[in-house]
């Protein structure tokens, strides 16, 4: 019971950390590679997702933010994964379903693993310095300019959220 608590508090409200860097290069879904030190001066929330959830309207909610505050420096990240069971089958599928659906122009990887043994790297690094590991689709890891993790968010934290722009901001000033 008290770790079902546990993981809905998780999924509601996610929570501000301070750790050392975190970096990875991750398989782009447009091929080539995609690396967080190409970023590294620059926040940068990484989102794992997944295109049959009942969180995939927020894949809206991450354009608006890529392109409010892209000129800004921020840079937002999609990571599919079908950790949770709720991921299409090849990341072709989800990137047409991602441009189909919600015209996503922001960085996104192919598909991945984000929690266990076979995590990506920086879900492990992420989870080594914070203890934080997505516990469902749509968790959000921000990372500040220096490439420390800032905070992490819930699923249910919608990118347009006050909380979420707050943290984002303060990242950009």
């Amino acid at each position: 019971m008290y770790r079902i608590v546990f993981l809905i508090f998780l999924l509601l409200v996610g929570r501000s950390v301070q750790a050392g860097p975190v970096s990875g290069v991750f398989p782009s879904i447009d091929g080539g590679s995609l690396s967080m030190e190409d970023w590294r001066g620059r926040p940068v929330l990484v989102v794992n997702t997944a295109s049959q959830c009942g969180f995939t309207g927020q894949y809206a909610g991450l354009q608006k933010l890529w392109e409010t505050y892209q000129d800004a420096g921020l840079v937002v990240l999609a990571i599919p994964s079908d950790d949770f069971n709720q991921e299409l089958t090849t990341a072709a599928e989800v990137k047409e379903f991602c441009a189909l659906n919600y015209d996503l122009t922001l960085p996104m990887t192919d598909i991945l693993h984000v929690k266990g043994t076979q995590a990506h790297p920086f879900y492990k690094a992420v989870k080594a310095e914070t203890g934080f590991e997505p516990a469902w689709n749509f968790n959000k890891v921000l990372v500040a300019p220096d490439g420390s993790v800032a905070a992490t968010f819930g699923s249910a934290v919608k990118p347009h959220s006050a909380r979420m722009q707050r943290e984002i901001e303060a990242l950009l000033n």
